[in-house]
C-alpha cells in the first residue's frame, strides 16, 4: 500500500482542490475547477501503467470517497442561492467520477500493449467525454428535474447561442461543451508528465 501512497495523496488532493475551485468562475463558461479535475485521469493512468489495474482502481476508490465527503460538506454550507452542493450535483459528480474513472482504467488496460501514448490518450478522451455527459446531464438537464424537484435549475435551461457564438442550445450544454474541450486539451498536454512520471517510477518505461 505504501507504494500507492503518492497516487492516493495526489488523487485526493485533486478532488479536494477541484471541489473548492469549482466555486470560482473562469470566464463565462468555466470554473477554475475545470483545469484541475482532469488531472485525476493522469493520476489514474500513471498508476495503471506502473502498478496495474488493481492499484489504479484502489486510487479511483479513494478519489470517489473523497468526492463524496466533499459533496456532503458542500451540502452543509449555505451560499447566496442555497447549499453550495445540491443533491443533483452530488449525484452527478459521484456517478460521473466513478463511471468515467473505472472506464478509463478498463480501456487503458485493454490498450496497454500498444504504443506508449495510445492507452492514456484513448482512455482519457473516452473517460472524459463520459464524465462530462453524465455530470452535466444529471446536474442541470431539465428532463431530470424529478431527481430533485425542489432544486430550480431553470436558469441552466435558458436557450442561448452555443458558447456565445454557435447554434442555439440550453446554457448547460455550453457549460458542458466548454468543460469537455478543456478536458480534451489537457488529455493531450498530460502526455508529457505521463511519460516523465512513468519513466521515473517504472524500471521498464511505458
Amino acid at each position: 500500500m505504501t507504494r500507492l501512497l503518492p497516487g492516493v495523496i495526489a488523487m485526493a488532493a485533486i478532488v479536494v482542490a477541484s471541489n473548492i475551485l469549482v466555486q470560482f468562475l473562469f470566464g463565462n463558461w468555466l470554473t477554475w475547477g475545470a483545469f484541475t479535475y482532469p488531472l485525476a485521469f493522469l493520476v489514474t493512468d500513471v498508476m495503471n501503467r506502473v502498478y496495474g489495474v488493481t492499484a489504479a482502481r484502489k486510487v479511483v476508490l479513494v478519489g470517489f470517497v473523497t468526492g463524496v465527503i466533499c459533496s456532503f460538506i458542500g451540502t452543509q454550507i449555505m451560499g447566496e442561492f442555497g447549499p453550495l452542493v445540491t443533491l443533483r450535483i452530488a449525484m452527478g459528480s459521484g456517478l460521473a467520477f466513478l463511471t468515467a474513472q473505472l472506464l478509463d482504467v478498463a480501456i487503458f488496460d485493454r490498450l496497454r500493449e500498444g504504443r506508449w501514448w495510445r492507452a492514456p490518450v484513448v482512455s482519457t478522451l473516452i473517460g472524459s467525454s463520459v464524465d462530462t455527459a453524465i455530470f452535466f446531464s444529471i446536474a442541470f438537464s431539465g428532463t431530470l428535474t424529478f431527481l430533485e424537484p425542489a432544486n430550480d435549475v431553470s436558469w441552466a435551461g435558458e436557450v442561448l447561442p452555443l458558447l456565445g457564438a454557435g447554434p442555439m442550445a440550453p446554457l448547460w450544454v455550453s457549460l458542458a461543451v466548454a468543460d469537455w474541450m478543456v478536458k480534451l486539451a489537457l488529455a493531450l498536454l498530460a502526455l508529457v508528465p505521463f511519460r516523465v512520471l512513468v519513466t521515473k517510477l517504472s524500471p521498464n518505461p511505458a
